[in-house]
């Protein structure tokens, strides 16, 4: 019960859902998903510890801020590991899986051309999350979860905020080109570079904004 708490209180934190600033109460959420109030706390405890919600004095459970210094640090660990990822994944992906990431970009872009950013952050998720699949590496899979999550969250909250993401998928086409010719190390330069570019363009975005009295 724990463990379903925790998982869909943070599915709806990285959604948007719940937005960064709103009070989390504990008898809403436990109503929501059929259960106690108990694994609820405890599911918000763990959420704390891993920086998601805080628990503020006399208001109790809020979502976190989105912060730049704090996104900056995890984006500086998702670079590194990404690049293993594309490494690892240029060396073990068939042509066919290969294929799905080429199907990805295609939806990405009939999605720019609807103006739809919503679609369009969600299938750069399954992107980079296709990559970190066909790495075949659980542990890595493991390691990377909760910060790429962070870094969703902050995608999603800035997409309006941020240039029209024509330059990413560009990127996304010249990286499955190099998995292709099966060039770890030039795929891994290259998704390190692109996640870069991305890194600068989101927290230009969020300094920009008013800052958070939370």
């Amino acid at each position: 019960m724990p463990q379903r708490a925790y998982l869909a209180t943070r599915h709806a934190i990285r959604d948007l859902q719940l937005p960064p600033g709103q009070t989390v109460l504990e008898r809403e959420m436990a109503d929501i998903l059929g259960m106690s109030r108990t694994p609820v706390r405890e599911a918000l405890v763990r959420l704390e510890m891993e920086g998601w919600v805080r628990l503020i004095p006399r208001r109790g459970f809020v979502v976190a801020p989105i912060v730049a210094d704090d996104l900056q640090q995890i984006y500086e660990v998702v670079e590194g590991l990404d690049g293993i990822a594309c490494s690892l994944a240029t060396k073990r992906a068939t042509s066919a899986e290969l294929d799905q990431l080429d199907y990805l970009v295609e939806e990405q872009e009939k999605a720019l051309e609807l103006g739809d950013l919503l679609l369009w952050t969600d299938l750069d998720e399954q992107f980079h999350q296709t990559i970190v699949d066909l790495a075949q590496n659980p542990r890595l899979r493991g390691i990377m979860d909760s910060q790429t999550d962070q870094l969703y969250r902050a995608r999603l909250y800035t997409i309006k905020l941020r240039p029209k993401p024509t330059p990413s998928i560009m990127d996304h086409k010249a990286i499955v080109t190099v998995m292709r010719t099966g060039e770890p190390e030039a795929a891994r330069m290259m998704l390190q570079s692109h996640r870069y570019r991305s890194r600068n363009e989101i927290l230009e975005a969020i300094r920009t904004m008013p800052i958070s009295s939370i």
